[in-house]
């Protein structure tokens, strides 16, 4: 009886360390749910449904099909574990179909390379939050109440996105579960055919898809293997746009088994048509941008989503304003398009602007409030701050520290950058395993050709506890952002941070006469940097956003004219991905991506566009635009003004009051711009006779692409009816007209006032004025130059309504001598 204590102890200790590094994963498999299975088993009746009253869970059927659901999951179990070694907590069968087990990291991979297993996920506990800037918008509350919730905010409403194209298998654009869409025979969209699958590319929430390649085919620049004659987005860029825009609402947003809330487009129930004519290898042709551009606006579409425009200003035209792609859009705000462009990627530098005119929304990029941060202790106390969504390593103990430069297989291996840490073959696994990985951020990842996600994968193939990535040396500009990995991982991206980390790893390894190491004594853990951090200090101008002031023409003369015209949310964003996605190297092969730029900005101010399109079918592009730069914010969520990311003159990233320069109007405000009490409205032959007076054009070209003719008084480009005033060289005082039109239901007294910085000298008349609904009145404000600087002076006009409208645009001007 005594012999057999140490057996019955040893059991015991088994099933210690079985629980106790044991965690809970949710599994789904193979095979519907009950409120979808329509059929097609031997002995089981379809029980599909069309909504949860229609369910009868106690009917034979449900019943029945919902226990061989179960005994499947059984069967799988037990084919694959040991009884005792694991613990099924749940079985889902009406709304998915799996269950959730309590067991170990490795019966968690069994599962994952089983047959009929979906996924595996690790069940954690994390804050929910969407994509998340809905909720940081206030659309949830504020604005999609007002339409009849989500599943209508947008309804038929048509968003054309010039883009690379749509995943249109992804669940952001999926109909599955979700209302019929209506027809809409306005829409004159055409669908492509897969030419492999025969399928359309359209499914009603997609309505139309087209691409458009000739002239990089002409270019000798279209490869159709990789850049693909279709609609399919070959890049990933154009899927995340989309979704931004339009996608689904409460879509999971999952990478490696961990959920980062739950993805939403700006108007999840718009339609969207996709014009495809950039591509992964090469960007696109401005010919095939124009024509895409063109059959959008032919086939009826409401909003043109344009995350793409020009490197530079044009050398071909003196004036910005006439190159093709900015008058083909002034046909399509002609033609009652509103157009959304990203404003570019040239920030934090001036004059960095590729959206000029004043009939395009110009968008810069903002941080919101959500950020994500890690940490890195090392053996001797020190913590070192760097970035890294990924869990923590196990256990809360240390991992001693390995120098990929140290576990090279060979010397001769040197040639294939191992410290880059891409090539696991390259490295010693048995010196790796169950250590933390330590590599050297190279010049090859900001050229694309090394990627942190393949430092995770090479990290997770010798068998290390995580990894970690050292900047050793950085340029100026460049740019770092969390990559979600699915060990734990960091990047420490301060260079004298990544040196006190080299530094304590070279004195605490030791190594013989000729280098080699003899003890790998430097030891360190990684924090969990999966849970983001929400902070009150946002939004901000993001650092790579461009920056005004417009330029009118190719030697960079400024404009008359303020550009950006807004700010929306740009910086790591969270939205659906191509599986054939190259245009992030950290995402390859993923259906989410979390990317930066004014691209994502744009989209944004799409989707509330269509929103306000929505409540207001009537309006004008101009008003439209209008509604959301008049109601725009320049204070951050708490109260103080926004601030915008710069350099230092050392190359460090620091905030400094931001200017119309970097946000133009301010920050969006979805729920003030659906009702803006009034609008600056404008034309087509109000855009013309802007043209008409901008210094020095050329009036045969505006006659050339306009078919109009200037006027003999052309008049001064401030005097466009714009919610902004813009005046480069300001002499003496000038005076400028401005047209208001009551778009609220009711008469309302509006109090003007203004101010300026106190080199101009301002005035606004007149002081207070009466609007009937519907009536125009006008107001001038005048100018005056008091000193000369040499640089911009900002300041506003505010009209305060009775009802409690308030109507705001920014004024920016530089004195001159006469």
């Amino acid at each position: 009886m005594n012999a057999m204590k140490p057996a019955m102890m040893v059991l015991a200790l088994l099933g210690l360390v079985i629980y106790g590094h044991a965690e809970v994963y949710i599994v789904t498999v193979e095979g519907e749910p009950v409120v979808t299975y329509e059929g097609g088993i031997e002995g089981f009746a379809a029980t599909s449904v069309d909504s949860a009253e229609d369910m009868d869970i106690t009917s034979e059927s449900v019943t029945s099909y919902s226990l061989h659901l179960e005994k499947q999951h059984d069967i799988l179990l037990e084919s694959l574990f040991e009884a005792g070694t694991y613990k099924k907590l749940y079985s889902y069968r009406h709304l998915i179909n799996g269950f959730a087990i309590h067991g170990s990291p490795e019966q968690a991979e069994a599962l994952r390379r089983a047959p009929g297993v979906k996924y595996v996920e690790r069940d954690m506990k994390v804050r929910k939050l969407t994509t998340h800037t809905p909720q940081f918008l206030g659309l949830p509350t504020g604005v999609w109440p007002t339409g009849g919730g989500f599943d209508r905010a947008g309804e038929n409403i048509v968003i054309g996105l010039v883009d690379s194209g749509i995943y249109p298998h992804h669940p952001s654009f999926s109909t599955h579960n979700y209302p019929p869409y209506d027809p809409l025979p306005r829409y004159r969209g055409k669908c492509e055919i897969d030419a492999d699958t025969k399928h359309s590319f359209c499914n009603g929430k997609i309505i139309g898809a087209q691409h458009f390649a000739a002239a990089a085919i002409a270019a000798g620049a279209f490869n159709p293997a990789v850049d693909f004659a279709s609609p399919v987005d070959g890049d990933g860029h154009g899927s995340h746009t989309a979704a931004i825009a339009a996608g689904n609402n409460g879509i999971p947003v999952r990478l490696h088994g961990h959920e980062f809330g739950k993805a939403s487009g700006m108007a999840p129930r718009a339609r969207i048509a996709v014009y495809k004519a950039l591509y992964r290898l090469f960007g696109g042709f401005v010919a095939d941008v124009v024509a895409a551009i063109e059959q959008a606006v032919q086939d009826g579409v409401d909003i043109l989503n344009l995350s793409v425009g020009p490197n530079s200003p044009p050398t071909t035209t003196k004036t910005t304003f006439l190159n093709p792609f900015d008058a083909a859009l002034l046909s399509a705000v002609k033609a009652g398009v509103f157009v959304a462009q990203a404003a570019g990627n040239g920030g934090p530098f001036p004059k960095t602007l590729v959206s000029f005119s004043p009939w395009i929304t110009s968008v810069a990029a903002a941080v919101d409030d959500r950020r994500y941060k890690n940490h890195m202790t090392l053996g001797n106390g020190q913590t070192l701050p760097g970035i890294g969504l990924s869990p923590a390593t196990h256990w809360n103990r240390t991992f001693n520290l390995v120098a990929a430069n140290d576990v090279m297989l060979d010397s001769s291996l040197a040639k294939y950058s191992p410290g880059d840490c891409q090539r696991p073959e390259v490295l010693n696994k048995h010196k790796v395993e169950g250590n933390i990985l330590l590599c050297g951020y190279s010049f090859n990842f900001v050229v694309g050709s090394a990627s942190i996600k393949k430092v995770a994968e090479t990290a997770k193939i010798l068998g290390a506890a995580g990894f970690v990535l050292a900047v050793e040396n950085a340029s100026p500009g460049t740019k770092f952002d969390p990559v979600p990995v699915s060990m734990p991982g960091i990047v420490i991206t301060d260079v004298s941070k990544s040196m006190e980390l080299i530094n304590y790893y070279n004195s605490s390894t030791s190594r013989d006469w000729i280098g080699r190491v003899k003890d790998f004594n430097a030891t360190g853990s990684i924090a969990d940097g999966l849970t983001p951090e929400l902070h009150k200090s946002a939004p901000q101008v993001a650092v790579f956003s461009s920056r005004g002031p417009d330029v009118k023409d190719f030697s960079f003369q400024d404009a008359d004219l303020l550009k950006p015209d807004i700010l929306a949310p740009g910086s790591l964003i969270w939205a659906a991905w191509t599986p054939n996605g190259t245009d992030e190297a950290n995402y390859v092969g993923e259906g989410f991506a979390m990317v930066s730029g004014t691209s994502m900005a744009a989209p944004h101010i799409a989707g509330i566009a269509a929103l306000i399109k929505q409540h207001h079918p009537a309006w004008s592009p101009a008003a439209i635009k209008s509604a959301l730069m008049t109601t725009a914010s320049i204070l951050d969520r708490a109260g103080r003004p926004i601030l915008a990311q710069q350099y230092s003159g050392t190359d460090l990233l620091t905030l400094v009051p931001a200017t119309p320069f970097d946000y133009g109007s301010g920050a969006v405000d979805p729920a003030a711009a659906l009702d803006p009490g009034l609008v600056f409205d404008a034309g087509y032959e109000d855009y013309v006779r802007f043209l008409c007076s901008v210094p020095n054009i050329d009036h045969h070209e505006i006659m050339n692409l306009t078919s109009s003719a200037c006027n003999a008084s052309s008049g001064h480009p401030a005097d466009l009816n714009t919610p902004s005033i813009t005046i480069s060289h300001l002499k003496g005082t000038q005076t400028i007209k401005r047209s208001v039109t009551n778009v609220a239901d009711e008469t309302e007294t509006y109090v003007i006032t203004a101010r300026m910085s106190p080199e101009v000298a301002i005035e606004a008349n007149p002081p207070a004025m009466t609007i009937l609904p519907g009536a125009i009145r006008d107001f001038t404000v005048s100018l005056t130059a008091r000193s000369i600087t040499g640089s911009y002076s900002f300041g506003e006009v505010v009209m305060k309504g009775s009802r409690g409208h308030k109507v705001r645009i920014p004024v920016v001007a530089m004195g001159y001598y006469n």
